[in-house]
Order: C-alpha cells, then sequence, then structure tokens
C-alpha cells in the first residue's frame, strides 16, 4: 500500500502530465479536499520531492487567492547550472576542460561544440584575468544550456 505522500506526488505528477506547458498551478486547499489530506503533508511533498535537484520548481503563495505553481526544469538546464556553479577564480583550465569532457560524455554537447568551448575557453585562460573571465566562461555554457533544450 501506498503512504499518503506517494499519493500526493503522484496526483501531482498526473497533473502534470496532463498539462502540454510543463507548468502547473494548483490550490493547496482544493488539493488536500480532493486528497483527503491536510494542506501541511502537501507542502511536505512539495517541499521533500518537487526539489531543484529533481528538476522542478515551486513557487507557493499562501493565503485566501494562495496558489501553489509547479515548473519541470529540463534536466539539462540543471547540469549545466551545476557545471557553471563550479568554475571560479582557482579553477585551472584543465579542470575546466574537465567539467566540458564529463557534459560531452553525458551527450550534453557534440564533439564539434566540445572542440569549440575547449578552444574558447583556452583562448580567455590566455587573454583574461581571472575575475573578469569567470562571468564570461558560466555564461558560455549557459547559453549552450539554453540552445540545447528541446
Amino acid at each position: 500500500m501506498k503512504n499518503l505522500a506517494d499519493v500526493i506526488e503522484q496526483w501531482i505528477l498526473h497533473q502534470m502530465a496532463s498539462e502540454q506547458d510543463e507548468i502547473i498551478i494548483l490550490r493547496r486547499n482544493e488539493m488536500a479536499e480532493e486528497l483527503a489530506c491536510a494542506p501541511s503533508q502537501i507542502t511536505y511533498v512539495l517541499s521533500t520531492r518537487f526539489t531543484i535537484e529533481r528538476g522542478f520548481i515551486v513557487e507557493s503563495r499562501r493565503g485566501s487567492g494562495g496558489f501553489v505553481r509547479i515548473a519541470r526544469i529540463p534536466v539539462q538546464t540543471i547540469v549545466y547550472q551545476d557545471a557553471a556553479n563550479q568554475i571560479n577564480e582557482s579553477i585551472s583550465l584543465e579542470e575546466v576542460k574537465a567539467i566540458v569532457a564529463r557534459l560531452r560524455s553525458h551527450n550534453l554537447m557534440t564533439n564539434r561544440e566540445a572542440a569549440l568551448v575547449c578552444k574558447c575557453f583556452a583562448m580567455l585562460y590566455d587573454q583574461i584575468p581571472p575575475k573578469e573571465r569567470v562571468p564570461l566562461l558560466k555564461s558560455l555554457l549557459m547559453t549552450l544550456a539554453s540552445q540545447n533544450e528541446g
């Protein structure tokens, strides 16, 4: 027998599956009434099972006009964001190339993209000081993420 958290999660996932734009807006009290549970149980499921790490963004407003908005984030965007977050002023070119290799090994970029990105990163390392280089490296990665969606 499924526990209540599993039932709530499955209900929300079913609602998301019926939406084409990967975003749903729900009312916590209506959900609680339909699922015969307390609104706090829904809050618990949202905070533990619909996390950024699992590919979701949850926005919640409480009160009489309150709602819960759940959006699915493409997993590759999360992976690219994680890669960008690893870049700091002390990261070496070899470490950046290893990040690119990891993205390539997970089929998140082509061999051609990986070669171009590595060459671009090498030029940035040769020409730009670390403090100015970091935002450029991150921006380049996130541009790839947005271009590879869908």
